[in-house]
């Protein structure tokens, strides 16, 4: 009798132990209660995020934004935020998720959690006409003598960090202050991601060349702050979706396969 009563105490503590805790409210939740989705990204990346001659953000993932968002039921929002400190806003709930071509990286991946790859890329070169001969990858710029320009917090600056460290590093708040530094013949190099720099070098043909072989390997993702599976699980459902019908291709196509909205620039 004693045993069984023991055994009926310990199930029931075992029982109560194993209880569900409350779970961490989604970030879903609160969209779908605010009625906004709330996007950061840095204004200023082609062909991701742009401003048009009449001041409105447009670029491929302003439109993946808003399919986000209209699939949700809700308005987007989007929040201007410079690039180094585009995290800790996310962090403080400035915003609901970072859509602005962040690669994934381990160091990153510490701090937030990434959604799966919406589109892989990588960094290239864009080099002073008259460098062109002697320079042919990112390993003939492995030399004090030669000057690189990169935007600050970037993986194009921790990539020439990592992989061309005697270089001479010239870091920039923009990406638009560190590309005149070539075209103005400053420094030799700028080194910024394979899209920017495929836009860049098309408009700039007379004065500068494109090494346009990317050397790394770089996915980006949409980032949301730690611990909510509900809406990871939801992006990479609707990610699968859109890549599936045919939508993802359509939108891809419209800004990686032409420049016709390059006219709607200021």
């Amino acid at each position: 009798m004693i045993k069984k009563l023991m055994l009926s105490t310990l199930l029931i503590c075992g029982l109560a132990t194993a209880a569900p805790t409350p779970t961490t409210p989604s970030m879903l939740d609160d969209v779908m209660a605010r009625g906004v989705l709330r996007v950061g990204f840095d204004v200023g990346y082609q062909p991701f995020e742009m401003t048009n001659k009449q001041g409105q953000y447009v670029g491929f993932d302003v439109d993946l934004a808003k399919m986000v968002a209209k699939e949700m039921g809700v308005k987007v929002e989007f929040v201007n935020t410079s690039w180094d400190g585009i995290i800790p806003a996310l962090l403080t709930n400035k915003f609901d998720v970072i859509m602005g071509g962040m690669t994934v990286t381990p160091q990153r991946n510490l701090r937030v959690n990434f959604a799966d790859p919406y589109i892989v890329i990588g960094q290239t070169i864009v080099l002073r006409k008259d460098k062109a001969g002697a320079i042919k990858s990112s390993l003939d710029l492995n030399d004090p003598k030669y000057k690189i320009a990169v935007k600050l917090g970037t993986t194009g600056e921790q990539a020439v960090k990592r992989l061309i460290p005697k270089a001479t590093l010239l870091q920039f708040e923009t990406q638009d202050d560190a590309k005149l530094e070539v075209l103005n013949g400053k420094v030799d190099a700028f080194v910024y991601d394979l899209p920017y720099n495929a836009i860049f070098a098309s408009q700039n043909a007379d004065s500068i060349v494109h090494l346009a072989k990317p050397f790394t390997f770089e996915p980006l993702a949409w980032a949301i702050r730690k611990g909510d599976q509900d809406t990871l699980n939801w992006f990479n459902n609707y990610l699968r979706q859109i890549k599936g019908d045919g939508s993802y291709d359509r939108l891809y196509k419209k800004w990686f396969e032409s420049t016709v909205w390059l006219n709607q620039l200021k």
